[in-house]
């Protein structure tokens, strides 16, 4: 498997980029920094056949497709099975544990329904939060809405620093730049989501406050 998994990076096009992509969503440990990077990278080079916006496009195909097989099977298998699945010597194999399982759990139970977007930016979650999701039986429309915005910006992130990188570090040095790079870059992304979500908060009690004398 490790084999295969070398030759797709090796070998990267839009078909080998959903493939990656989809496994990383799943259980199998593929880091999306190992993927949508380089292809970004290759497809800025001059006459290169690859586009970075269907790179983008492919990458989060393959992120919705990973997701909607953990979501389905955590919504129709239940709890039990897929903790024993996480203790188990293949889950093991996937990096899997159920530390993992619970602290994803943990994170959706804490941020709601929108913890499957901003999931998806937080490294050692983004590939678990459609666990819980799926557990909680989430809406599926809502799921796949949240799994899309969330995964798409940050494949947009990836492959924005990947195609400004390829005019900047010969491509031997891109992995060390990219892993510099995008957990400082996934954080700062969450703290804005949580800013966000506090201002908006901080909005409705206001509005409640100021309505209150109207209503009495």
């Amino acid at each position: 498997m490790s084999q295969f998994i070398a030759w797709c990076i090796d070998h990267l096009n839009y078909w080998t980029i959903t493939l990656l992509m989809t496994l990383e969503s799943t259980v199998i440990p593929i880091p999306s920094e190992l993927v949508v990077p380089p292809a970004a990278y290759r497809a800025a080079a001059e006459g290169s056949d690859m586009n970075v916006f269907l790179v983008i496009l492919f990458a989060t195909i393959g992120a919705d497709l990973g997701a909607l097989i953990n979501y389905t099977a955590a919504r129709y298998l239940g709890r039990p099975i897929i903790y024993a699945f996480a203790n188990s010597t293949l889950g093991h194999l996937c990096l899997l544990n159920e530390e993992k399982v619970v602290h994803s759990e943990k994170y959706f139970t804490d941020h709601g329904a929108v913890a499957t977007l901003i999931g998806r930016l937080v490294p050692g979650i983004r590939h678990l939060i459609s666990l819980p999701a799926g557990l909680a039986k989430m809406s599926l429309g809502h799921f796949i809405l949240y799994t899309t915005i969330g995964a798409g910006l940050w494949h947009i992130i990836l492959a924005a620093m990947g195609y400004a990188l390829a005019s900047v570090v010969p491509e031997d040095q891109l992995m060390e730049r990219v892993t510099q790079y995008s957990h400082e870059i996934g954080y700062a992304m969450l703290a804005l989501f949580a800013a966000l979500v506090l201002y908006l908060v901080y909005k409705g009690i206001r509005k409640k406050k100021h309505n209150q004398p109207a209503a009495s």
